[in-house]
C-alpha cells in the first residue's frame, strides 16, 4: 500500500516528477568544480570539493548566502562567475546513475508521464538530458530561469504543472534527494519520494516530511 506524507493511503501515481542534480544524475564533479571556480573570484580557496557538495539541489543563490554569508549581490556575481565555469567545462563533468534509464523506460511502458523539476536552469537541464539521451523519456524538462525569478523549488514545480496542465495533485508526485523537492512538494500540495542514493540524509528527507523514501533508485519501481 502506498502511502502520502500524512499516512493515507495514495492514489497511484501518473505523473512523476523528476528531480535532475542527486535523482537521475551524479554532478559532483562538475558542480563542485564550478563552485570552487566562483569561490576563488571571490578570494576563497577551497581544495576540498567534498565541501561544496552542499550545493548540490538547492538554488545557488542561496547556498553562496548561506554557507558563505554571501551578501545577495556578491551571491549573484557568484552565480555568474559559477555559470562561466559550467557552462563551458562543468555542464557534462556528470553521470548517469546506475538504474535510472531503466527505471525510466520501465515507468513510460506503464503508461505513466515523466517530468523533471530542477533548480538548475533549464537550458542546462535540457542540454545534459540530451546529451546523456534520457530526453526522450519525459514528457517536459523544467527547470529555473536564468534570471532568478523561477529557482525556488516550488515555484519549479508550479511551472511544470502549470505548463503541461496537470490540475488533479493527487495523480502527481515529486522525486528527489533534498529537502528542497519535499518542501517544495509539500508547498504546492502534492506527494513526495526522497531517494537515499544522492545527496540528502535519511534525516533531511524524514525531517523534511518525505511521503516514502526509497534506498535505490529501483524502489521506485515498487512503489509508484
Amino acid at each position: 500500500m502506498n502511502l502520502d506524507y500524512n499516512g493515507r493511503e495514495a492514489v497511484t501515481k501518473k505523473h512523476l516528477l523528476f528531480d535532475l542534480d542527486g535523482t537521475l544524475t551524479n554532478p559532483k564533479e562538475g558542480i563542485t568544480k564550478s563552485v570552487q571556480y566562483a569561490l576563488n573570484a571571490f578570494g576563497i580557496k577551497v581544495d576540498n570539493r567534498d565541501e561544496l557538495c552542499t550545493f548540490i539541489g538547492p538554488p545557488l543563490k542561496d547556498s553562496f548566502m548561506e554557507f558563505y554569508n554571501f551578501s545577495e549581490e556578491d551571491a549573484k556575481k557568484a552565480v555568474l562567475f559559477y555559470r562561466e565555469y559550467f557552462r563551458e567545462k562543468g555542464m557534462l563533468d556528470n553521470k548517469v546513475y546506475d538504474g535510472v534509464e531503466e527505471v525510466l523506460k520501465f515507468f513510460v511502458k506503464q503508461g505513466k508521464k515523466l517530468y523533471v523539476a530542477s533548480s538548475k536552469p533549464e537550458i542546462f537541464v535540457r542540454k545534459i538530458l540530451e546529451h546523456f539521451e534520457l530526453d526522450s523519456y519525459f514528457t517536459f524538462m523544467g527547470g529555473a530561469d536564468l534570471n532568478g525569478t523561477r529557482d525556488n523549488k516550488a515555484d519549479v514545480i508550479r511551472y511544470v504543472m502549470n505548463e503541461c496542465g496537470l490540475t488533479d495533485r493527487s495523480s502527481i508526485v515529486m522525486i528527489g534527494d533534498r529537502k528542497h523537492d519535499i518542501l517544495g512538494a509539500r508547498e504546492v500540495s502534492i506527494d513526495s519520494v526522497g531517494v537515499l542514493y544522492g545527496f540528502g540524509s535519511r534525516q533531511e528527507l524524514e525531517e523534511a516530511g518525505a511521503g516514502q523514501i526509497v534506498e535505490t533508485i529501483f524502489g521506485l519501481q515498487n512503489l509508484l
